[in-house]
């Protein structure tokens, strides 16, 4: 679909400023009395790359860093044990709110997603043991689902620090329509604040030079 690879610069650009689903758990953070503080964090931070036209800096450590150079492999052992290829997009905009997408790690067949984490061990051990997709990702893969308009996404855990039995684990999340409404028009109404907020300043100070 595209020739730009997720993590470069002409990828960043192509996400710059919109609500993604990576930070999709951000953006509808709640607590008990209202919004969770996540909330206003990310719309500054997008707010800030609408007007500059920078991308946000992303804080990255050994951890994260380990995740990126394993997801290759993770993709090529998800697409072996289960018989199937997988395409790589770079990003995927959401068919009907504007300023919001996906980077899926991964197109399957015509009807399926794959996302992959390759975390330290002991959360691929309390993966393993609890043997469900942690909750937060749940909530990223079904916006993933809503701005590619597909039916299911696998979750893949990926170890090879752990033996090979113990390596990979899979589980499969169904499309939920109704989260997934519930989830859009969150989406929506942050997005019609965010946007208020880039024109009072605009009309305030004015555009970049």
């Amino acid at each position: 679909m595209s020739d730009v690879v997720q993590g470069s610069d002409a990828w960043k650009q192509m996400r710059l400023g919109k609500v993604t689903a990576s930070r999709i758990v951000d953006a509808t953070a709640q607590t008990k009395t209202g919004w969770g503080a996540s909330r206003p964090n990310y719309m500054a931070e997008l707010i800030a790359e609408r007007l500059s036209g920078v991308p946000a800096d992303r804080f990255t450590n050994a951890a994260m860093q380990w995740g990126t150079e394993n997801e290759a492999a993770a993709r090529r052992e998800y697409g072996y044990r289960n018989s199937v290829s997988v395409e790589e997009v770079p990003f995927v905009p959401h068919p009907r709110i504007i300023m919001s997408g996906a980077s899926p790690d991964g197109l399957v067949g015509s009807d399926g997603l794959v996302e992959i984490k390759c975390p330290n061990t002991s959360t691929h051990i309390d993966t393993l043991l609890a043997g469900k997709v942690p909750g937060k990702y749940v909530t990223q893969m079904q916006w993933q689902m809503a701005c590619t308009e597909r039916a299911w996404c696998d979750f893949v855990s990926y170890d090879p620090r752990m033996p090979d039995h113990m390596s990979f684990f899979c589980k499969r999340v169904e499309r939920d329509q109704l989260y997934i409404s519930q989830l859009e028009e969150m989406i929506s109404e942050f997005l019609a604040e965010l946007e208020e907020k880039v024109s009072a300043l605009t009309e305030k100070f004015g555009k970049a030079a």
